[in-house]
Protein backbone atom coordinates (compact mmCIF):
# COMPACT_ATOMS: atom_id res chain seq x y z
CA UNK A 1 0.00 0.00 0.00
CA UNK A 2 1.33 3.34 -0.97
CA UNK A 3 1.88 6.23 1.47
CA UNK A 4 -0.26 8.90 1.56
CA UNK A 5 0.81 12.78 2.66
CA UNK A 6 -1.61 14.89 3.48
CA UNK A 7 -0.88 18.69 3.37
CA UNK A 8 -3.71 20.52 5.70
CA UNK A 9 -4.51 24.12 7.30
CA UNK A 10 -7.63 22.26 9.02
CA UNK A 11 -6.81 19.72 11.76
CA UNK A 12 -7.31 18.85 15.05
CA UNK A 13 -6.66 19.95 18.10
CA UNK A 14 -8.40 23.34 16.74
CA UNK A 15 -12.26 22.75 16.64
CA UNK A 16 -13.94 22.50 13.66
CA UNK A 17 -15.72 20.98 10.86
CA UNK A 18 -13.18 20.92 8.03
CA UNK A 19 -11.02 20.01 10.82
CA UNK A 20 -12.81 17.15 11.87
CA UNK A 21 -13.61 15.84 8.60
CA UNK A 22 -9.80 15.52 7.19
CA UNK A 23 -8.82 13.96 10.98
CA UNK A 24 -11.40 11.42 10.44
CA UNK A 25 -10.28 10.44 7.06
CA UNK A 26 -6.58 10.19 8.63
CA UNK A 27 -7.60 8.67 11.24
CA UNK A 28 -9.20 5.56 9.32
CA UNK A 29 -6.06 4.47 6.77
CA UNK A 30 -3.68 2.00 8.03
CA UNK A 31 -1.47 4.25 10.45
CA UNK A 32 1.70 3.05 9.19
CA UNK A 33 0.31 4.91 5.15
CA UNK A 34 -0.39 8.45 6.41
CA UNK A 35 1.96 11.40 7.48
CA UNK A 36 0.19 14.61 8.58
CA UNK A 37 1.66 18.31 7.78
CA UNK A 38 -0.43 20.65 9.16
CA UNK A 39 0.15 23.96 11.45
CA UNK A 40 0.78 23.95 14.86
CA UNK A 41 -2.02 24.91 17.62
CA UNK A 42 -2.14 25.11 21.62
CA UNK A 43 -2.23 21.17 22.76
CA UNK A 44 -0.85 19.94 19.12
CA UNK A 45 1.61 18.39 21.30
CA UNK A 46 -0.48 16.48 23.44
CA UNK A 47 -2.98 15.47 20.98
CA UNK A 48 -0.07 13.81 18.31
CA UNK A 49 0.95 11.49 20.90
CA UNK A 50 -2.47 9.73 20.68
CA UNK A 51 -2.22 9.32 16.95
CA UNK A 52 -1.08 6.42 15.41
CA UNK A 53 0.36 8.32 12.34
CA UNK A 54 3.11 10.57 12.33
CA UNK A 55 1.90 14.28 12.55
CA UNK A 56 4.43 16.87 11.68
CA UNK A 57 3.49 20.36 12.66
CA UNK A 58 4.18 24.00 11.11
CA UNK A 59 5.51 26.20 13.76
CA UNK A 60 2.90 28.87 13.30
CA UNK A 61 -0.86 28.86 13.11
CA UNK A 62 -1.33 29.47 9.20
CA UNK A 63 0.33 27.69 6.41
CA UNK A 64 0.40 29.39 3.10
CA UNK A 65 2.20 28.01 -0.20
CA UNK A 66 5.51 30.17 0.68
CA UNK A 67 8.71 28.35 -0.39
CA UNK A 68 9.28 27.48 3.46
CA UNK A 69 6.14 25.50 3.33
CA UNK A 70 6.61 24.13 -0.04
CA UNK A 71 10.30 23.32 1.02
CA UNK A 72 9.03 21.20 4.17
CA UNK A 73 6.21 19.80 1.99
CA UNK A 74 8.57 17.94 -0.53
CA UNK A 75 10.77 17.03 1.94
CA UNK A 76 7.69 14.73 3.53
CA UNK A 77 6.37 13.49 0.39
CA UNK A 78 9.27 11.79 -0.34
CA UNK A 79 8.59 7.78 0.02
CA UNK A 80 4.72 8.85 -0.70
CA UNK A 81 2.83 8.30 -4.14
CA UNK A 82 -0.19 10.15 -3.56
CA UNK A 83 -0.87 13.88 -1.52
CA UNK A 84 -4.31 15.37 -0.03
CA UNK A 85 -4.57 18.57 0.36
CA UNK A 86 -7.19 19.25 3.41
CA UNK A 87 -8.36 21.84 1.63
CA UNK A 88 -7.74 23.10 -2.10
CA UNK A 89 -7.34 26.66 -1.88
CA UNK A 90 -4.69 28.20 -1.03
CA UNK A 91 -2.22 25.50 -0.22
CA UNK A 92 -3.24 23.60 -3.57
CA UNK A 93 -0.85 25.99 -5.10
CA UNK A 94 1.42 23.62 -4.15
CA UNK A 95 1.06 20.35 -6.11
CA UNK A 96 3.35 21.32 -8.84
CA UNK A 97 5.95 21.13 -6.63
CA UNK A 98 5.39 17.84 -4.50
CA UNK A 99 4.61 16.00 -8.14
CA UNK A 100 8.43 17.32 -8.59
CA UNK A 101 9.29 15.61 -5.90
CA UNK A 102 7.87 12.73 -6.99
CA UNK A 103 4.27 12.37 -5.45
CA UNK A 104 1.90 10.56 -8.85
CA UNK A 105 -1.46 11.56 -7.18
CA UNK A 106 -2.67 14.58 -6.03
CA UNK A 107 -6.58 14.51 -4.24
CA UNK A 108 -7.98 18.06 -3.28
CA UNK A 109 -10.92 18.51 -0.61
CA UNK A 110 -12.86 21.10 -1.02
CA UNK A 111 -14.96 23.29 1.39
CA UNK A 112 -17.64 25.96 0.75
CA UNK A 113 -14.68 28.93 0.74
CA UNK A 114 -13.75 26.89 -2.42
CA UNK A 115 -16.94 27.29 -4.15
CA UNK A 116 -16.92 31.14 -2.71
CA UNK A 117 -13.55 31.19 -4.61
CA UNK A 118 -15.29 30.11 -7.84
CA UNK A 119 -17.44 33.45 -7.79
CA UNK A 120 -14.34 35.82 -7.37
CA UNK A 121 -12.98 37.26 -11.01
CA UNK A 122 -9.09 36.31 -9.57
CA UNK A 123 -9.90 33.96 -6.87
CA UNK A 124 -11.37 31.95 -9.81
CA UNK A 125 -8.31 32.28 -12.27
CA UNK A 126 -6.36 31.10 -8.74
CA UNK A 127 -9.07 27.87 -8.20
CA UNK A 128 -8.69 26.95 -12.00
CA UNK A 129 -4.86 27.03 -11.46
CA UNK A 130 -5.03 25.05 -8.13
CA UNK A 131 -7.72 22.52 -10.28
CA UNK A 132 -5.00 22.06 -13.23
CA UNK A 133 -2.26 20.51 -10.21
CA UNK A 134 -5.12 17.83 -9.42
CA UNK A 135 -5.92 14.15 -10.26
CA UNK A 136 -9.38 14.35 -8.21
CA UNK A 137 -10.94 17.75 -7.07
CA UNK A 138 -13.57 16.09 -4.18
CA UNK A 139 -16.95 18.15 -3.56
CA UNK A 140 -19.74 18.18 -0.78
CA UNK A 141 -22.53 18.08 -2.73
CA UNK A 142 -25.11 19.04 -5.26
CA UNK A 143 -24.29 23.00 -4.11
CA UNK A 144 -20.50 22.92 -4.09
CA UNK A 145 -20.55 20.83 -7.12
CA UNK A 146 -22.59 23.34 -9.63
CA UNK A 147 -20.44 25.70 -8.32
CA UNK A 148 -16.83 23.83 -8.59
CA UNK A 149 -18.17 23.12 -12.49
CA UNK A 150 -17.69 26.70 -13.37
CA UNK A 151 -13.67 26.24 -12.96
CA UNK A 152 -12.71 22.56 -12.26
CA UNK A 153 -13.12 20.32 -15.28
CA UNK A 154 -16.24 17.57 -14.46
CA UNK A 155 -14.17 14.65 -14.78
CA UNK A 156 -12.17 15.73 -11.93
CA UNK A 157 -14.98 16.07 -9.36
CA UNK A 158 -15.16 13.43 -7.20
CA UNK A 159 -18.31 13.49 -4.01
CA UNK A 160 -16.69 12.94 -0.59
CA UNK A 161 -18.60 14.75 2.25
CA UNK A 162 -17.80 14.02 6.07
CA UNK A 163 -19.18 10.99 7.94
CA UNK A 164 -20.62 11.13 11.24
CA UNK A 165 -19.39 9.00 14.21
CA UNK A 166 -22.84 7.16 15.27
CA UNK A 167 -21.16 5.08 18.17
CA UNK A 168 -20.60 8.39 19.71
CA UNK A 169 -23.17 10.51 18.16
CA UNK A 170 -26.48 8.80 19.52
CA UNK A 171 -29.37 9.44 21.74
CA UNK A 172 -28.57 9.37 25.25
CA UNK A 173 -24.86 10.55 24.94
CA UNK A 174 -24.88 12.27 27.87
CA UNK A 175 -27.18 15.22 27.69
CA UNK A 176 -28.65 14.22 30.66
CA UNK A 177 -25.89 15.00 32.43
CA UNK A 178 -24.93 18.42 30.47
CA UNK A 179 -28.79 19.71 31.37
CA UNK A 180 -28.02 18.93 35.26
CA UNK A 181 -24.62 20.95 35.18
CA UNK A 182 -26.25 23.93 33.27
CA UNK A 183 -29.62 23.83 35.26
CA UNK A 184 -31.62 22.90 32.13
CA UNK A 185 -33.58 19.86 33.88
CA UNK A 186 -37.31 19.72 32.73
CA UNK A 187 -37.13 22.39 30.41
CA UNK A 188 -37.66 22.40 26.50
CA UNK A 189 -33.95 23.11 25.19
CA UNK A 190 -32.94 24.16 21.74
CA UNK A 191 -29.33 23.89 21.27
CA UNK A 192 -26.67 25.12 18.64
CA UNK A 193 -23.46 23.96 18.09
CA UNK A 194 -20.63 26.08 16.19
CA UNK A 195 -18.16 28.51 16.19
CA UNK A 196 -19.57 31.85 16.77
CA UNK A 197 -19.33 33.84 13.75
CA UNK A 198 -22.18 35.88 12.15
CA UNK A 199 -22.57 33.51 9.35
CA UNK A 200 -23.60 30.77 11.39
CA UNK A 201 -27.23 32.55 12.76
CA UNK A 202 -26.85 32.39 16.62
CA UNK A 203 -27.16 36.15 16.99
CA UNK A 204 -30.77 35.19 14.40
CA UNK A 205 -31.72 32.75 17.12
CA UNK A 206 -31.34 35.33 19.99
CA UNK A 207 -33.12 37.80 18.15
CA UNK A 208 -36.29 35.45 17.15
CA UNK A 209 -36.00 34.21 21.12
CA UNK A 210 -38.54 36.96 22.50
CA UNK A 211 -41.39 34.98 19.68
CA UNK A 212 -40.06 31.64 20.89
CA UNK A 213 -40.59 32.43 25.02
CA UNK A 214 -44.01 33.64 23.97
CA UNK A 215 -45.53 30.47 23.04
CA UNK A 216 -43.09 28.62 25.19
CA UNK A 217 -41.96 30.46 28.45
CA UNK A 218 -40.04 27.69 29.95
CA UNK A 219 -37.75 27.25 26.90
CA UNK A 220 -33.93 27.63 26.95
CA UNK A 221 -31.64 28.17 23.95
CA UNK A 222 -28.13 26.45 24.80
CA UNK A 223 -24.95 27.95 22.66
CA UNK A 224 -22.18 25.96 22.50
CA UNK A 225 -18.95 27.15 20.95
CA UNK A 226 -16.64 29.87 21.24
CA UNK A 227 -15.72 32.48 18.68
CA UNK A 228 -15.18 35.94 18.59
CA UNK A 229 -18.98 36.98 18.09
CA UNK A 230 -19.52 35.91 21.36
CA UNK A 231 -19.19 39.19 23.64
CA UNK A 232 -21.69 40.79 21.03
CA UNK A 233 -23.92 37.96 21.49
CA UNK A 234 -23.90 37.92 24.99
CA UNK A 235 -24.77 41.92 24.89
CA UNK A 236 -27.65 40.99 22.60
CA UNK A 237 -28.64 38.10 24.98
CA UNK A 238 -28.91 40.56 27.88
CA UNK A 239 -30.77 43.55 26.30
CA UNK A 240 -33.57 41.24 24.18
CA UNK A 241 -34.54 38.02 25.92
CA UNK A 242 -35.24 36.49 29.85
CA UNK A 243 -32.41 36.57 32.26
CA UNK A 244 -31.71 32.43 32.02
CA UNK A 245 -33.24 32.06 28.93
CA UNK A 246 -30.18 32.40 27.17
CA UNK A 247 -26.75 29.92 28.01
CA UNK A 248 -23.55 30.43 26.69
CA UNK A 249 -21.32 27.64 27.69
CA UNK A 250 -18.13 28.65 25.44
CA UNK A 251 -15.84 26.42 23.82
CA UNK A 252 -16.14 23.10 25.62
CA UNK A 253 -13.88 19.28 24.93
CA UNK A 254 -14.46 17.81 21.49
CA UNK A 255 -15.39 14.38 23.51
CA UNK A 256 -18.04 16.22 24.98
CA UNK A 257 -19.73 17.49 21.80
CA UNK A 258 -22.20 14.34 21.67
CA UNK A 259 -23.52 15.13 25.23
CA UNK A 260 -24.32 18.95 24.62
CA UNK A 261 -26.17 18.20 21.68
CA UNK A 262 -28.02 15.30 23.49
CA UNK A 263 -29.06 18.19 25.71
CA UNK A 264 -31.32 19.61 23.07
CA UNK A 265 -34.71 18.73 21.87
CA UNK A 266 -34.74 20.63 19.10
CA UNK A 267 -30.92 21.58 16.66
CA UNK A 268 -30.65 25.07 15.08
CA UNK A 269 -28.32 26.77 13.17
CA UNK A 270 -30.22 28.75 10.90
CA UNK A 271 -27.18 29.80 9.01
CA UNK A 272 -26.95 32.40 6.00
CA UNK A 273 -25.12 33.62 3.05
CA UNK A 274 -22.83 36.65 3.61
CA UNK A 275 -20.95 38.98 2.02
CA UNK A 276 -22.94 38.94 -0.90
CA UNK A 277 -22.71 35.17 -1.52
CA UNK A 278 -18.90 34.86 -0.85
CA UNK A 279 -19.34 33.58 2.62
CA UNK A 280 -21.20 30.55 2.63
CA UNK A 281 -22.13 27.34 4.75
CA UNK A 282 -19.94 24.41 2.39
CA UNK A 283 -22.44 21.76 3.92
CA UNK A 284 -23.19 21.75 8.24
CA UNK A 285 -21.45 18.73 10.07
CA UNK A 286 -22.89 19.86 12.64
CA UNK A 287 -27.03 19.18 11.06
CA UNK A 288 -25.33 15.88 10.76
CA UNK A 289 -24.04 14.81 13.96
CA UNK A 290 -27.19 16.56 15.50
CA UNK A 291 -29.55 14.06 13.95
CA UNK A 292 -27.37 11.29 14.69
CA UNK A 293 -28.18 12.26 17.97
CA UNK A 294 -31.95 12.17 17.42
CA UNK A 295 -32.44 15.41 17.23
CA UNK A 296 -34.60 17.32 14.73
CA UNK A 297 -32.55 19.96 12.79
CA UNK A 298 -33.24 23.66 12.01
CA UNK A 299 -31.05 24.66 9.22
CA UNK A 300 -30.63 28.05 7.43
CA UNK A 301 -30.77 27.80 3.52
CA UNK A 302 -27.33 28.98 3.03
CA UNK A 303 -24.97 27.26 0.52
CA UNK A 304 -25.36 23.56 1.03
CA UNK A 305 -26.58 23.66 4.17
CA UNK A 306 -30.25 21.97 2.62
CA UNK A 307 -28.05 19.00 1.58
CA UNK A 308 -27.52 17.58 5.13
CA UNK A 309 -31.32 18.10 6.05
CA UNK A 310 -34.05 16.33 4.16
CA UNK A 311 -36.82 19.46 4.59
CA UNK A 312 -40.43 18.14 6.17
CA UNK A 313 -38.27 14.83 7.29
CA UNK A 314 -35.42 14.97 9.50
CA UNK A 315 -35.92 18.64 9.73
CA UNK A 316 -36.48 22.14 8.62
CA UNK A 317 -34.61 24.64 6.06
CA UNK A 318 -35.20 28.25 7.09
CA UNK A 319 -34.54 31.37 5.38
CA UNK A 320 -31.87 32.46 7.75
CA UNK A 321 -32.76 36.08 7.67
CA UNK A 322 -36.74 35.73 8.90
CA UNK A 323 -36.96 35.98 12.80
CA UNK A 324 -40.32 35.19 11.76
CA UNK A 325 -39.65 31.90 10.11
CA UNK A 326 -36.59 31.19 12.63
CA UNK A 327 -39.03 31.57 15.59
CA UNK A 328 -41.78 29.63 13.77
CA UNK A 329 -39.94 26.66 12.99
CA UNK A 330 -38.58 26.35 16.88
CA UNK A 331 -41.98 26.81 18.59
CA UNK A 332 -43.63 24.09 16.26
CA UNK A 333 -40.79 21.65 16.98
CA UNK A 334 -41.03 22.57 21.12
CA UNK A 335 -44.71 22.27 21.35
CA UNK A 336 -45.39 18.92 19.24
CA UNK A 337 -42.71 16.58 20.75
CA UNK A 338 -44.19 13.28 18.94
CA UNK A 339 -43.31 15.55 15.26
CA UNK A 340 -40.10 16.29 16.73
CA UNK A 341 -39.37 12.49 17.78
CA UNK A 342 -40.17 11.35 14.78
CA UNK A 343 -38.21 13.81 12.76
CA UNK A 344 -35.21 13.25 15.24
CA UNK A 345 -35.52 9.08 14.52
CA UNK A 346 -35.89 9.21 10.64
CA UNK A 347 -32.56 11.53 10.99
CA UNK A 348 -30.80 8.83 13.15
CA UNK A 349 -31.86 6.04 10.50
CA UNK A 350 -30.71 7.96 7.40
CA UNK A 351 -27.30 8.91 9.10
CA UNK A 352 -27.00 5.38 10.18
CA UNK A 353 -28.01 4.65 6.28
CA UNK A 354 -25.90 6.88 4.20
CA UNK A 355 -23.51 8.91 6.25
CA UNK A 356 -21.58 6.29 8.17
CA UNK A 357 -17.74 7.00 8.25
CA UNK A 358 -17.59 3.43 7.02
CA UNK A 359 -19.00 3.95 4.07
CA UNK A 360 -16.77 7.50 3.90
CA UNK A 361 -13.77 5.84 4.31
CA UNK A 362 -14.15 3.18 1.71
CA UNK A 363 -14.70 5.86 -1.12
CA UNK A 364 -11.85 7.84 0.17
CA UNK A 365 -9.74 4.53 -0.33
CA UNK A 366 -11.12 4.14 -3.72
CA UNK A 367 -10.29 7.95 -4.57
CA UNK A 368 -6.85 7.37 -3.07
CA UNK A 369 -6.36 3.87 -5.23
CA UNK A 370 -7.80 5.90 -8.61
CA UNK A 371 -10.59 2.95 -8.78
CA UNK A 372 -13.56 6.24 -7.45
CA UNK A 373 -13.68 8.40 -11.02
CA UNK A 374 -16.68 10.56 -12.29
CA UNK A 375 -18.83 13.05 -11.07
CA UNK A 376 -21.80 10.54 -9.85
CA UNK A 377 -22.79 10.74 -6.34
CA UNK A 378 -21.63 8.13 -3.99
CA UNK A 379 -24.35 6.47 -2.05
CA UNK A 380 -22.93 7.06 1.18
CA UNK A 381 -22.37 10.67 0.83
CA UNK A 382 -25.33 11.61 -0.23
Amino acid sequence: MGRTLIVTNDFPPRAGGIQAFVHGLASRRPADSVVVYAPKWRGSDSFDRRQPYEVVRHPGTLMLPTPGVARRAAELAKGCDTVVFGAAAPLGMLAPGLRSAGVGRVVMLTHGHEASWARLPVARDMLRRIGRGADVVTYLGDYTRRRLASVIPESKLVRLAPGVDTSAFHPGAGGAGVRKSLGLEDRPVVVCVSRLVPRKGQDMLIRAWPQVLREIPDAALLLVGGGPSRNALERAAAGHVAKGSVVFTGSVPWATLPAHYDAGDVFAMPCRSRLAGLDIEGLGIVYLEASATGLPVVAGSSGGAPDAVRHGETGLVVDGTSETEIAGALTGLLSDPARARAMGERGRAWIEEEWGWDRVAARFSGILTATATGTEPAAECR
